[in-house]
């Protein structure tokens, strides 16, 4: 083979690699622009404008067949065209979108459902919760009447399990446990232990540290409080907030709710965020029977869910607007809702990423403070205002749920469509 062979065949080899390299980050490309579910409204028309070149994708509604080869989905059910979709009936369909009309690149999941609307809050709340079981945070060494030192639940227990019961007596908080710990004199101690999926059973030794006084030498915690913000509450007295999920602040694990009750809460000052410290929302529970706002009922990644037990004159509404789903969400404008002075205002922001496939459920949406007098107030963003929903052009979009450590204007939010999900 002669070099002029060679070099054609290198050259062959060289474009063949480049024309896989390019149709590889087209799909890349693609996948990233265009979402794997969308929820669409019943008779609106959604416009199929992912910012992508034009005329570079055509969708199709993906029809399935049944044994005779026929379709079984309705095809008047879902009308697309060149650049829109939209939806007469109810359920569930895929489109297909394909490269130029011939290369499959993905499949859209579509879920048409109908208009929802709910009342943007903003309003800070009062958060208390029960774990459900004695939530372990770690193990450590304790030192016995005879000087020596013990670790009595080293390798037997471990960060994150919860204690359901020990020597047969439910522990639903931490006093019974050390209570069941003390009457066993130091002799060995059952434990029922949930980790992760699982119930298991275990032993531990108490060591006597003090006369009358033992222990197995484990950290827990059996509730939480604090404050946050109101997202949204609906007609029929339902509320989510936060955009996140309550974690244990050693563990880092989402805890594990029994019972949850929501109070009114007061801010009494502003820690103001800075360039690798966050700001923080400084103020008072209501512990109080007439504080009592709601039943939490559940504490999931994307935010707490539960039913008010006052009405909703309880907060400062204005009243329902619609639900934007995330494909409706674009860079530019928007506005956040919250209670930072005890006035409830509406301060200016402005969205600058919006991740359509985000693999983290409440990081969807990056945003930064624009307004002049939430940034001389508060810096930004502060830990307090997670739960702050985010309206544009009218519609509730999300919600505030995380600042940026290193600048304080800017920060994450979730989709309000994640929220709705989760509460289901």
């Amino acid at each position: 083979m002669t070099n002029e062979q060679r070099y054609r065949r290198l050259l062959w080899v060289l474009l063949g690699i480049g024309i896989f390299l390019f149709f590889f980050c087209c799909v890349l490309f693609f996948h990233e622009k265009i979402p794997d579910h969308m929820n669409l409204v019943r008779g609106e028309r959604q416009t199929l404008d992912f910012d992508l070149p034009k005329d570079t994708i055509v969708y199709e509604e993906a029809v399935e067949a049944d044994a005779s080869g026929k379709s079984n989905i309705p095809r008047e059910n879902l009308h697309i065209t060149a650049d829109s979709v939209i939806a007469d009936q109810t359920g569930n369909y895929t489109i297909s979108c394909k490269l130029f009309g011939w290369i499959p690149i993905k499949s859209i999941q579509v879920s048409v459902v109908e208009q929802n609307w709910l009342y943007p809050c903003g309003d800070p709340v009062g958060i208390y919760m029960k774990t459900d079981g004695v939530l372990v945070v770690g193990t450590g060494s304790i030192e016995g009447m005879d000087g020596i030192s013990y670790e009595p639940a080293y390798h037997i227990l471990q960060s994150g399990d919860y204690i359901l019961a020990a020597n047969g007596t439910e522990t639903p908080n931490k006093e019974m446990l050390v209570q069941v710990i003390r009457e066993s004199q130091g002799e060995t101690v059952a434990l029922r232990v949930r980790r992760g999926e699982e119930e298991i059973e275990m032993a531990v030794q108490p060591v006597m540290t003090r006369q009358e006084e033992y222990k197995i030498g484990v950290w827990v915690r059996s509730d939480t409080q604090g404050i946050g913000t109101m997202t949204y509450v609906d007609s029929q007295g339902h509320f989510g907030a936060l955009g996140h999920g309550i974690n244990d602040i050693d563990t880092s694990t989402l805890l594990e709710l029994k019972k949850g009750t929501l109070y009114g809460a007061s801010i009494r000052s502003v820690v103001k965020g800075t360039k690798g410290m966050p700001g923080e929302l400084a103020g008072v529970i209501h512990y109080r029977d007439d504080a009592v706002l709601g039943t939490i009922e559940q504490n999931t990644e994307t935010g707490i869910f539960g039913t008010l037990s006052c009405n909703l004159d309880c907060f400062h509404l204005e009243g329902p607007v619609e639900v934007a789903y995330k494909q409706e969400v674009q860079e530019g404008p928007a506005v956040i809702r919250s209670s930072i002075d005890g006035t409830m205002r509406e301060y200016e922001i402005r969205i600058d990423k919006v991740y359509l496939n985000s693999s983290d459920a409440n990081k969807g949406l990056v945003i930064e403070v624009t307004d002049p007098e939430l940034l001389e107030m508060t810096g930004g963003i502060v830990q307090g205002m997670s739960g702050s929903p985010i309206i544009q052009d009218g519609k509730l979009v999300g919600a505030v749920t995380h600042v940026l450590v290193n600048d304080p204007t800017r920060g994450y939010g979730i989709f309000i469509e994640n929220m709705l999900d989760a509460a289901e």
